[in-house]
């Protein structure tokens, strides 16, 4: 599982959430996008590091989302039966 956090009006968590869709629809991946400003957890833990990037719960990345990377990373990963 792909999680995408971000807020409105972010154009990095725009960018991030185009390669995530892309990538996730060519792997057959399911991701989810979570709005930081509808939880004041999240806006601490991520408000200077959207958008962030969390694969299977683990943080992948912060700010950029790294086609590449996010492709070996989730190609690489042992999967659940």
């Amino acid at each position: 599982m792909i999680t995408l956090f971000g807020k409105p009006g972010c154009h990095l968590c725009e960018d991030a959430r185009e390669v995530i869709a892309r990538v996730a629809a060519e792997l057959g991946e399911p991701w989810e996008e979570r709005d930081i400003t509808l939880s004041e957890q999240d806006t601490r833990m991520y408000w200077d590091q959207i958008p962030v990037t969390l694969i299977d719960g683990v943080q992948h990345d912060f700010w950029r989302v790294d086609e590449t990377r996010l492709r070996r990373a989730l190609t690489g990963r042992p999967h659940v039966s």
